[in-house]
């Protein structure tokens, strides 16, 4: 007697890690359009295709959803800027590659450096905390590439130079926003004719 086998039915499920980085995708287009207060998660859930709670069964919360998309903005910062820096074979090319990623990538991610230079849109200590944690990750990785180009400077003068390039790169992302015919080439070519000395020895 032969067997029939029932019809299957219904989208394939997809995989948790694939459905993940759907959302973060969806929200991340969402808080840089409508801002932190503005979105709702109803909204991403609809344009995800999810319903809302299981929206919050993945990341809790929208404040939870946010800390989400910073920590992916976070680590994939970190993977731009330390791919640029393996291609330079000068310290100049160095430091140009490596701010020229940055100003890329903030265009890319336009709700980040957003929250960025505008920490009170959303009053939470774990959005600020995260937030810091961004700008810790980008100054060590600086001074990491600077120790390399000037090996004559101790620690202190290191940290010093790294915080003052990242508070650099963070007041250029928010001068480019009033002026937005600023690309990321000329912002780079901006810092380097500020920074690029400071990569030369004092005789």
């Amino acid at each position: 007697m032969e067997t029939q086998q029932a019809p299957t039915t219904g989208r394939k499920r997809m995989p948790r890690a694939e459905r993940e980085r759907q959302i973060l995708a969806v929200a991340e287009q969402v808080f840089a359009a409508d801002g932190y207060q503005g979105t709702s998660m109803d909204d991403i859930a609809a344009r995800v295709g999810l319903s809302k709670p299981m929206l919050y069964e993945y990341f809790g919360s929208k404040e939870g959803l946010l800390l989400a998309c910073l920590q992916r903005a976070k680590r994939e910062l970190l993977e731009a800027t330390t791919v640029a820096a393996a291609g330079a074979a000068t310290p100049e090319q160095l430091l140009h590659d490596c701010l020229l990623a940055f100003f890329k990538f903030s265009d890319d991610h336009a709700q980040a450096w957003a929250l960025l230079r505008n920490e009170s849109a959303v009053p939470s200590s774990s959005v600020s905390s995260e937030l810091e944690s961004i700008r810790m990750q980008q100054m060590e990785f600086t001074s990491g590439l600077m120790s390399a180009a000037r090996p004559d400077l101790d620690p202190v003068q290191l940290e010093a130079f790294a915080e003052a390039i990242i508070g650099a790169c963070e007041r250029l992302a928010l001068w480019r926003d009033r002026r937005p015919e600023i690309t990321a080439e000329q912002a780079t070519g901006h810092l380097m004719a500020l920074f690029a000395p400071s990569l030369t020895p004092a005789p």
